[in-house]
């Protein structure tokens, strides 16, 4: 009674920090999504909530487009510039006439950082060059998600079209930290770029579970049999999940007798969880018009593997019975699906769909064949992903002190300190952070820290010190104040804070990592005090903090300044009272006060022995 049920409802709202940590305000497209088919059960119904959000890198407005889709303007981004292309009216969709560049003045990595949902997430990226910058040439640039690079954009890459006209790329990939982290690296000296980015939320259990298994799936190849392109953001004919679905005519090579069948009539089965393949999809069909092998030739790269979904529905209304139309599935000259019979396995007006992973490749062209047994074969569409394993992480204590130091001491734009301090591996890690695997491979940890001579200024993080760190070198900087605890950790063997401005108590554990074998310095800093060849530090340190008996004492003194200084304008008062009311000339007045002025000069203060804060033969002031 139901019949096919396909219902959307799409709402607008501003996020106020309720989905993001970043502490931003956006707008969000929040979709409710209602998909049935013929019977209403737990298989057929299903509801979803997803957190879509689509970013016009370069743009300076939020705007919705012909598709009812929202975008908002160029944020969440840690550098870069905005960038109007030269010749906008070529590109047909508005989030096509911008880019943000990021040139190498400002690190080598810059990033999108997008707080969101923890999910499963398909992310599509718009990459564009046009000559903006009259280079003629176009950069040379690695994209990673999540700390694994996904796109390689180099001169292969960039075909004229790609150049001209720009291109989509798109992956799915799991989020677990709340944050999405796009990140792009520079080759060289280029500057990378990227036109739009959008970010999908999708079912979870999608695509056979394979993202729960540390698993991304990268694009290599999406289309429709049918004769013209059509997704989300492309035409009407939309797919919930994000997905935009390519003509195959880049892929066949079956051209000269190929027929498209078309039907209006509603696909039992389509438009359902956990993959919310598009009904459009199965109303197109790529057949030939006399029986012969149908061939996709699909370009990859070797060295992975690749997860194929072939799609099918017959469609054709002679068809009327099994054994009609059968084909074999021939991938890389080998069967891999016998005697497919569609109407055989669910009639006509049908989704059926087929999966199969292709390993161990060695060509950098996967060849796909439909061989016919019986009829001409068929096709409604076909997806090619690379399973592209997750890179490990770094120690999340890690990057969490990392952070606090940047937030803490300002670290300069040009020190490229975005995404992961250690992953992607093949990319340089953070300037001066040296990372290695951890015990059981399955994690990056941070082994040595070195921002010496930046001009940093600031205090020192507490928290720093923490996890596995072996050397910090923060010397000849401007860092003030106390050394924070976390500094004294036992896995700490080399300790450069000297040429600073730091001040308090040296903690007796800091002081023991050069007592036994390891490597302190702390010499030209202006206060530091409390462990052998330092002064004893005064009433005012506990720790390296004030201590509550000095803070008790200046409190003390603070209300006896202010007490005397009321009995000093009580006497004052009274003798005016009684003698400034004659009215003196002024040079009288002034003349009163003289010798009663004075001058204090600040000095160094002297110790006793050695006039130098460090410790003899720990505390070496030559440095290292």
């Amino acid at each position: 009674m139901w019949g096919d049920l396909s219902i959307a409802l799409v709402c607008s709202a501003i996020s106020l920090d309720c989905l993001s940590k970043l502490h931003h305000c956006y707008l969000i497209d929040l979709k409710l999504y209602i998909l049935s088919a013929d019977k209403i059960d737990s298989h057929v119904l299903s509801s979803i909530i997803d957190f879509t959000i689509r970013i016009d890198c370069g743009g300076s407005s939020n705007f919705t487009n012909e598709f009812n889709q929202t975008w908002i303007a160029d944020q969440f981004y840690t550098g870069g510039i905005k960038v109007q292309l030269p010749d906008q009216q070529k590109f047909k969709f508005s989030q096509e006439k911008t880019l943000r560049s990021f040139p190498i003045t400002g690190g080598k990595k810059n990033c999108y950082e997008v707080g969101v949902p923890n999910g499963v997430y398909y992310v599509r990226m718009f990459f564009v060059y046009d000559n903006y910058d009259n280079e003629t040439h176009a950069p040379s640039f690695d994209v990673s998600i999540e700390g694994t690079v996904v796109f390689s954009w180099g001169s292969e890459a960039w075909t004229e079209d790609n150049i001209k006209f720009g291109a989509y790329s798109d992956v799915f990939t799991p989020i677990e930290d709340s944050v999405a982290t796009i990140c792009f690296y520079s080759i060289g000296t280029d500057s990378p770029l990227v036109g739009a980015l959008e970010l999908v939320q999708v079912d979870p259990n999608c695509y056979n579970k394979v993202l729960h298994e540390n698993i991304l799936l990268v694009n290599y190849g999406r289309f429709t049999g049918g004769s013209s392109s059509f997704g989300a953001g492309m035409s009407k004919e939309t797919d919930i999940t994000g997905r935009a679905w390519d003509t195959d005519l880049d892929f066949t090579q079956s051209a000269a007798n190929r027929v498209v069948l078309t039907t209006d009539q509603g696909i039992k089965n389509a438009n359902r969880a956990p993959n919310y393949f598009p009904m459009y999809l199965y109303q197109r069909a790529h057949t030939l018009s006399y029986e012969d092998t149908l061939e996709f030739l699909l370009p990859i790269d070797p060295k992975l593997d690749y997860m194929l979904w072939f799609h099918f529905a017959e469609i054709d209304p002679k068809i009327s019975a099994s054994r009609q139309r059968v084909f074999d599935i021939v991938v890389s000259g080998k069967i891999v699906f016998h005697n497919v019979d569609i109407y055989k396995e669910v009639g006509n007006y049908a989704v059926y769909d087929l999966q199969f992973t292709a390993r161990n490749l060695t060509n950098a062209t996967l060849s796909v064949k439909l061989v016919p047994h019986t009829g001409a074969p068929l096709i409604s569409g076909l997806e090619n992903y690379a399973l592209l394993p997750k890179e490990v992480p770094t120690d999340p204590i890690d990057v969490k002190a990392m952070r606090a130091i940047k937030r803490s001491l300002l670290i300069p734009e040009r020190m490229g300190w975005n995404g992961d301090p250690c992953a992607p591996q093949n990319w340089d890690a953070w300037e001066g952070v040296t990372c290695n695997h951890g015990e059981s491979k399955e994690i990056l940890i941070l082994t040595h820290l070195n921002l010496s001579n930046n001009l940093i200024k600031g205090g020192i993080p507490e928290g720093l010190g923490k996890g596995l760190l072996r050397v910090v070198d923060l010397s000849f900087n401007q860092l003030s104040g106390p050394i924070p605890r976390s500094l004294s950790s036992s896995n700490l063997r080399t300790v450069l804070l000297n040429g600073n401005r730091l001040s308090g108590e040296v903690s007796e554990a800091l002081y023991s990592i050069g007592v036994t074998g390891g490597y302190v310095n702390l010499s030209d800093n202006d206060a530091l005090c409390g462990v052998p060849s330092l002064p004893a530090c005064s009433l005012l340190w506990e720790g390296s903090h004030m201590s509550i008996g000095s803070k008790v004492a200046i409190a003390f003194g603070v209300i006896a300044g202010v007490a005397l200084t009321l009995v000093a304008a009580y006497i004052i008062i009274k003798r005016k009272n009684s003698e400034d009311y004659k009215f003196g000339l002024p040079h009288k007045l002034a003349s009163s006060g003289r010798g009663t002025r004075y001058n204090r000069q600040k000095s160094r203060p002297k110790y006793e022995g050695d006039s130098s804060p460090y410790v003899r033969n720990i505390f070496n002031r030559s440095g290292y």
